[in-house]
């Protein structure tokens, strides 16, 4: 897997939806994070992995107000991602919030942690569209929650 390193950024480094499933499937101990808000979990989707054998964990990053999340790291040991626990990939909508999550997570020893450009569904197009890039467009598996 090519992964882009952001080693300055102190995450293990930036992957493409599709190395995010690879990922996913190819380590048992992997986990996918979507720290996306519960308004776009419900009205946008979610990714599917159930195939995989694997639930996502649904970990919001800024609340629907838009404020940080201050029980992130509780809510992710919660939900048994904690140090030691095995590489994590985070996913947000456009590949941006997600990178706050993974630096977050790799400085309380959480990791290796990545973040999935693009997102899950990418950047708008020339039309205000995101249908150009993203988990959605690689044509992974998703659903409407």
């Amino acid at each position: 897997m090519s992964v882009t390193a952001r080693p300055a950024d102190g995450y293990a480094g930036d992957i493409t939806p599709q190395q995010a499933w690879d990922l996913l499937r190819d380590d048992p101990s992997a986990v996918l994070v979507d720290v996306r808000t519960d308004g776009e979990w419900r009205a946008i989707g979610v990714p599917d992995t159930a195939e995989l054998g694997k639930e996502p964990v649904f970990d919001e990053w800024v609340t629907g107000d838009g404020r940080p999340n201050p029980a992130f790291l509780d809510q992710l040991a919660a939900a048994g991602v904690e140090a030691g626990s095995g590489p994590v990939v985070f996913l947000c909508r456009s590949g941006q919030r997600s990178i706050g999550a993974a630096r977050l997570a790799t400085q309380a020893g959480i990791g290796p942690s990545y973040n999935v450009l693009e997102g899950f569904e990418g950047a708008p197009g020339p039309s205000g569209v995101r249908d150009r890039e993203g988990w959605k467009v690689a044509g992974l598996p998703w659903k409407q929650s």
